[in-house]
């Protein structure tokens, strides 16, 4: 006797086949199907020849070629192999768990505490928001480092990047603003960069504390410059999310450069031509696509602030990247060699940073009193080179005499320990007092 459930079974929702690509090509990152209908974005699956399956992404097409790009290294593939589309979107769910987590660029937990879930659908993409519903930048953000909360005050939801060539000092800052900023929710993003420093980023720089409210993404150097990608997007979303529940989030990116670099390689090996340094023209429209997803929400949501680290290669403050993030952000703190070679920690160029949201967050006495501290800064910087030489002579004008004696003390100012905590009201105390 047929069953009621059989009798409303509708044959036409059953498949009769299922749709099946065969890998055609193979060469350097990309792999090649034909075959098979599929969309860019789209996840696959191809067969290796151990029966196994590698997870892929379709990055573009050509004609009746579809192009994709494994997720990792991609070993015993065959010629004919065959390519199954996923058909069913990925879909993440994030809460109040993923806090002191650490997951990689599909959201997997890398580190052996269990599944992550929770009662919201992560987008996998960043969301918008519109223009003139973004809340205004109105607060101070306390990072816990008296150089840039007196001179280069941040905003909550201010994005601002780190600029320095390598081994300057840019991950021990991020390390000191990690533990020092006063926010409800950290997502940290380690894209591209050593395998080494993960741990002691986590250990040395998050710690306990720092790590039960932080969220980490992980994708360093040797993994596909696809799940580099994927780990700057997925921090982001996961940013927005708790601002969306009305948290103060900072996002931490480091690098920005990485991901411009997977960019490059991924729009290379599609075929897209070189323009700037190697770069094609694709890599600096898509910058600006992830920036912009950083912020505030609206009115009535948290805030987002973000910072970005950007490698100058060869400390060169005009390289594409560096010059195109200087563009893009509400601001840029730039590390110099001179600086770090000279001891002075954090060496950041307080002539060549700038914090372009910090007239709306600040009083004007500490906004005149970060002037100040800035044009004797410049003034001593004109005679410094005759002091050594004995061709400085005092008397000739009071102004520079005044910022020949006030030197020593905005050195020790503006240098601070590594475990060294700064709050942003004592940090304007002393700038106010410093330049009374």
């Amino acid at each position: 006797m047929i069953s009621e459930a059989l009798r409303k079974l509708e044959f036409g929702s059953v498949p009769v086949a299922t749709p099946t690509g065969r890998l055609v090509g193979a060469s350097g990152l990309l792999l090649e199907s034909a075959g098979c209908p599929l969309y860019t974005g789209q996840r696959c699956q191809i067969e290796t020849i151990s029966g196994d399956w590698l997870d892929a992404q379709v990055v573009g097409f050509r004609d009746k070629l579809s192009f994709l790009m494994p997720f990792k290294k991609a070993v015993g593939l065959t010629t004919g192999a065959r390519v199954l589309p996923c058909a069913d979107k990925v879909n993440l769910s994030i809460g109040p768990s993923w806090l002191g987590r650490m997951v990689n660029g599909l959201g997997e937990p890398i580190d052996d505490l269990g599944r992550l879930g929770g009662e919201h659908v992560l987008e996998p993409q960043p969301p918008k928001v519109h223009p003139l519903k973004k809340k205004r930048v109105t607060e101070p953000l306390d990072v816990g480092v008296r150089a840039i909360n007196s001179m280069l005050t941040l905003g909550k939801g201010q994005r601002v990047g780190l600029m320095a060539g390598s081994g300057v000092g840019k991950s021990v800052l991020l390390g000191l603003i990690t533990r020092q900023t006063v926010v409800d929710v950290v997502v940290v993003g380690l894209i591209g960069e050593r395998g080494r420093e993960v741990r002691e980023f986590v250990e040395l720089s998050l710690g306990k504390e720092g790590l039960k409210k932080s969220v980490v993404v992980i994708a360093p150097a040797d993994e596909s410059p696809l799940m580099r990608l994927m780990a700057t997007e997925l921090c982001h979303s996961i940013a927005a999310h708790f601002r969306d529940q009305g948290k103060d989030v900072l996002l931490l990116v480091d690098s920005l450069t990485r991901y411009a670099m997977a960019r490059r390689e991924v729009a290379l090996a599609l075929g897209e031509p070189p323009a700037t340094k190697g770069y094609p023209p694709s890599v600096f429209s898509l910058l600006p696509q992830l920036v912009e997803s950083a912020g505030n929400g609206e009115n009535e949501q948290g805030s987002m602030s973000a910072i970005y680290t950007v490698l100058a290669e060869g400390d060169d403050q005009q390289d594409p990247v560096v010059d195109t993030a200087r563009a893009i952000l509400d601001g840029h703190i730039v590390l110099t060699r001179e600086l770090a070679e000279r001891g002075h920690y954090p060496a950041i160029d307080i002539a060549a940073s700038i914090s372009r949201c910090m007239a709306q967050v600040v009083s004007k006495p500490h906004l005149h009193a970060a002037h100040a501290l800035k044009a004797t800064a410049a003034r001593y910087a004109g005679v410094s080179d005759l002091i050594p030489l004995g061709a400085y002579v005092p008397g000739a004008d009071a102004e520079t005499d005044r910022a020949v004696k006030l030197n020593p003390r905005i050195e020790d100012f503006l240098c601070q320990g590594t475990t060294e905590a700064a709050p942003l009201s004592p940090c304007i105390s002393q700038l106010e007092e410093l330049m009374a």
